[in-house]
């Protein structure tokens, strides 16, 4: 681990309450390219030690934010010599707890912090669960061509995965039908998608 380079991708305000979360000899902690899946993850090794990932992205908040997520698993791994579910409430309150000294306005936008603190009160596996918290934390990311796919129209077409072309169908429930033209498969979609928007085929 490269300890300036993570603390380079946090709030400044946080530096010093990361830096004591980060002190542990058997922790490593690397920042790795952006993965479509996953902002984060957690691996225990046989040998004692322990890995996290964090994907490289220009939004220290959201950065911050999968850090703790995953400084979270690592604390429970650590401290509990029985198994337990990976978002479990042990996991929950570990997180909660974790997060607690960051959810103030010198470190978070206020909209974000409101958002962040509703999220935490029953924390799931990923805050893209989160509507109005991706929301929120998009403000702050570089500029795209990409919208929400809650954004657009019913019938619009748009782009996604590996540059495939969806056509927006509708919504069930809390996700959004839409169907791929190629193949004429329809598929569930987070409204908080990042789609690109196409004119014609």
């Amino acid at each position: 681990m490269k300890r300036n380079q993570i603390l380079n991708c946090i709030p400044k305000s946080s530096v010093s309450l990361v830096e004591n979360l980060i002190k542990d000899d058997n922790l490593i902690i690397k920042i790795v390219k952006i993965r479509k899946t996953k902002h984060g993850d957690f691996k225990n090794f046989r040998d004692g030690s322990s890995q996290i990932t964090v994907n490289h992205i220009d939004n220290k908040y959201r950065f911050l934010i999968t850090l703790i997520h995953e400084l979270a698993h690592f604390r429970v791994n650590r401290n509990l010599m029985r198994r337990v579910k990976p978002h479990g409430i042990e996991w929950k309150k570990t997180f909660q707890l974790l997060m607690l000294p960051f959810l103030n306005n010198t470190i978070f936008p206020d909209k974000i912090l409101s958002n962040l603190a509703n999220y935490l009160k029953n924390p799931s596996a990923t805050t893209d669960s989160n509507i109005e918290l991706v929301i929120s934390l998009s403000k702050y990311d570089p500029a795209s061509n990409t919208v929400f796919l809650f954004d657009i129209l019913n019938e619009t077409l748009f782009q996604h995965n590996e540059n495939k072309i969806y056509k927006k169908i509708g919504k069930l429930r809390k996700r959004y039908i839409c169907e791929e033209i190629k193949t004429q498969r329809r598929y569930l979609f987070s409204p908080v998608t990042r789609v690109e928007k196409v004119n014609k085929i």
